[in-house]
């Protein structure tokens, strides 16, 4: 029965809805917000909160004052024996000392001595610290891990790369070579220079040979004029000669 009732009361094309969706056109846009009146903003602007600073406890950030720390006087005294080694010293060469034992060390150093070069131990900061004031700063990178200084009054170069052959645990970094930085090559090219001695020499053959060669200009023009002038006299006099055979002959 409910079901002739839903039939009777349903039309006969199909089920309609009792409400429908109509479009209208375009309505207006409400989403933008109203601009405040001046009076209000400036109200705002002096009641608006404005909280405290953040107190952080001592201690939680770094300060930032420098604090300098003084070189107490054992690195004032290194600092001036170091001074009074790059101003006495020609050659000042830093070497890496990769695990040597105390035998090979004392054993380098007798070889050392023997050309006259002093093995000397400073702490790498101290080094440091004197070559940042000094005109040898760029010589402060090589003071890195275990170093020592091979130090003499003259270049033994040569000498110097000799003896550290028997010594491969020691690696020579650079030097400092007559107030001229030097890398290891450079070292190496350094030490196939002839000796001063024999640079001298050839210095001294090469100008008395000029000298030599100049005098020998200046007297070959006189020479060579003094032979044409004789070699002119022999020729008048034998012309000479000759022409006074033939009159005698005619006088006869």
């Amino acid at each position: 029965m409910a079901a002739t009732l839903c039939s009777k009361l349903l039309p006969k094309q199909g089920w309609v809805p009792l409400t429908q969706s109509v479009r209208h056109g375009s309505k207006a846009v409400t989403r933008h917000r109203k601009p405040l009146h001046i009076q209000k903003q400036k109200l705002l602007a002096v009641t608006q909160y404005i909280p405290p600073a953040r107190e952080f406890p001592p201690g939680a950030y770094p300060s930032h004052t420098k604090h300098v720390q003084e070189d107490n006087d054992l690195t004032l005294l290194m600092k001036r024996e170091l001074k009074k080694l790059f101003e006495d010293c020609k050659m000042i060469a830093v070497v890496q000392n990769s695990s040597s034992s105390a035998e090979d060390m004392m054993t380098l150093r007798h070889r050392l001595y023997k050309h006259n070069i002093t093995v000397k131990f400073f702490p790498n900061k101290v080094v440091r610290s004197f070559l940042s004031d000094s005109i040898y700063c760029n010589m402060g990178p090589l003071f890195v891990g275990p170093t020592v200084m091979f130090v003499s009054k003259e270049p033994k170069v040569k000498e110097m790369l000799t003896t550290l052959r028997g010594s491969p645990q020691m690696t020579l970094l650079g030097a400092c070579v007559d107030n001229t930085l030097l890398s290891a090559q450079g070292i190496v090219s350094y030490s196939k220079l002839p000796s001063m001695t024999v640079i001298q020499g050839e210095v001294v053959s090469g100008l008395s040979m000029l000298t030599s060669h100049t005098a020998y200009l200046l007297q070959r023009h006189p020479a060579h004029l003094s032979q044409l002038l004789q070699q002119y006299i022999k020729q008048q006099s034998s012309d000479g000669s000759a022409e006074a055979a033939p009159k005698a002959e005619e006088a006869t």
